[in-house]
């Protein structure tokens, strides 16, 4: 093995058998695209959904299930030792009641055993089985011991059945092992575990007539990305989503809502009994006065008539004015143009939220992009700048400021 394949990051991605295994085709195939080194162990059950000539063709290595299998090497100790993450996806109920246990009876659970790097269950059953308190419980005391076990999404199950249950969407299951994989030895913290964080993202909309509406460029990348990294960090995460076309996040609760009054009741409603409060939405100051109910019309020769705006709630004031909770922190955001800091500063003070993130924005600058720089200001006076880079980067730095003030939360 040459120096460029040893620094390869090495992800055992486990497959359990669910109808869902067939997704983890694709989870797999970002992971080896990007770079990583992957060694997929099935359980039995898994073959009968996706063949192992399958997993070895598209990983480029072996797909083993039992400990019998090229024993010279050792496989039930030498794979979970040799990863730096092991993603089980899906993880079945019987799967997660294995690994709460203990139990060893094939190659995956003896993995889990050895495994002394971060690990990610990817959950999908059927809602009764999820929801059942054995596998509440087998999920809390997997929790418990450092393993991230994402939220499964809600949506169409096996067969005509809905509810929770549903794999996540395996391109968020990646962006989550990739944020876990960046942070290195933190990840096994999960220092947001047993917190439960609200984020609002995205940009609201006022109607103005049943095709009009004033609105703004935000793209609601940020508070996905916040939403991504609390994930990471073990957070439960409830995030209020304006207008964006962003798929959700694996393992978040997610509410969607149009206007800013909408933001407002969604936002005041979550905040009743979560530890911290993110408010990165782009929300709209103030809305049309008056809703026109049929399509305002161009008349030739006359000039439109003036629109008038109200203010609409001002949410962040609110959130911090009130706090739900003793200790919650509450963050906020402000897209400035000019005089970025001494405007960001201000703000602080006024709104009274615990920390400010102040980024220029226009054209090409934040709204929209991948990237963005900041300077996180804090109401105890320190400034934090954030260089220009991924907004997940800028998105763990908000967190790694949150942390140390949820010491006085009550839990």
């Amino acid at each position: 093995m040459d120096k460029r394949e040893r620094e390869r990051p090495r992800v055992v991605l486990g497959v359990s058998g669910g109808i869902a295994a067939y997704k983890a085709c694709e989870l797999l195939r970002r992971l080896t695209e990007s770079g990583h080194d992957v060694r997929v162990v099935p359980t039995a059950s898994a073959l009968h959904f996706v063949g192992e000539a399958t997993w070895s063709a598209l990983s480029g290595n072996p797909a083993g299930t039992e400990v019998w299998e090229s024993v010279h090497e050792v496989p039930h100790v030498r794979i979970g030792q040799g990863a730096d993450l092991v993603v089980v996806a899906p993880a079945t109920a019987d799967m997660l009641a294995k690994a709460a246990h203990g139990l060893a009876d094939d190659l995956l659970t003896n993995t889990l055993l050895t495994a002394r790097c971060p690990v990610v269950f990817a959950p999908a059953m059927h809602t009764e089985m999820w929801e059942h308190p054995a596998t509440q419980e087998n999920v809390a005391t997997l929790r418990r011991r450092g393993a991230l076990v994402i939220e499964p999404a809600v949506g169409r199950l096996t067969g005509v059945d809905t509810g929770k249950g549903r794999l996540p969407d395996p391109a968020e299951i990646f962006a989550v092992c990739r944020r876990v994989l960046a942070r290195g030895p933190r990840a096994a913290e999960q220092d947001l575990a047993g917190r439960h964080v609200v984020i609002s993202a995205g940009g609201t909309r006022e109607p103005l007539d049943p095709v009009r509406y004033l609105g703004n460029r935000s793209s609601g990348k940020q508070g996905y990305a916040l939403a991504r990294t609390a994930v990471a960090r073990g957070a439960r995460v409830t995030l209020v989503a304006g207008n964006t076309e962003l798929p959700d996040p694996a393992g978040v609760d997610v509410i969607r809502i149009g206007t800013a009054r909408q933001l407002h009741e969604a936002v005041v409603k979550a905040a009743a009994e979560a530890d911290a409060v993110v408010m990165a939405a782009a929300v709209a100051d103030f809305r049309p006065a008056a809703y026109t109910t049929g399509k305002i019309k161009k008349v030739e020769g006359q000039e439109p008539e003036p629109v008038a705006l109200v203010r609409n709630p001002d949410i962040l004031a609110e959130v911090s004015a009130e706090r739900a909770r003793r200790g919650q922190v509450v963050v906020g955001f402000a897209a400035e143009t000019d005089d970025v800091l001494a405007n960001g500063r201000a703000k602080l003070a006024r709104k009274g939220c615990d920390l400010l993130v102040v980024n220029e924005v226009g054209e090409h600058k934040a709204f929209g992009s991948a990237e963005n720089e900041a300077v996180i200001l804090a109401a105890d006076g320190s400034e934090t700048p954030v260089p220009y880079g991924p907004k997940e980067d800028l998105a763990e730095t908000v967190w790694d400021l949150v942390v140390p003030r949820l010491a006085d939360t009550e839990r």
